[in-house]
């Protein structure tokens, strides 16, 4: 079993070398976004993958499209400021 925890150091120009065990296990390639997430004391770097897939999950079950909700909404208010009845 692969730990979770590694030592890495901070090169030139804040640097870091992700050990490439972690990279093969997360997938992480060159050229892969990671977001760096300040959480108290520490950071985190997350694929940006892994937080758009996590994202979908969490709204998975919502109904609709925000997008279309909201251009619904607008034009509404767009209507009702305009004195209108369409």
């Amino acid at each position: 079993m692969m730990s979770d925890t590694s030592m890495v150091s901070v090169g030139p120009k804040g640097r870091v070398v992700i050990p490439a065990d972690i990279r093969r296990r997360l997938g992480i390639q060159e050229g892969s976004e990671l977001v760096a997430l300040v959480e108290g004391e520490a950071v985190v770097l997350v694929p940006r993958s892994a937080i758009k897939a996590r994202l979908r999950s969490i709204f998975a079950d919502v109904g609709g499209s925000m997008r279309e909700e909201l251009i619904a909404e607008r034009r509404a208010e767009a209507v009702r400021e305009s004195g209108g009845d369409a």
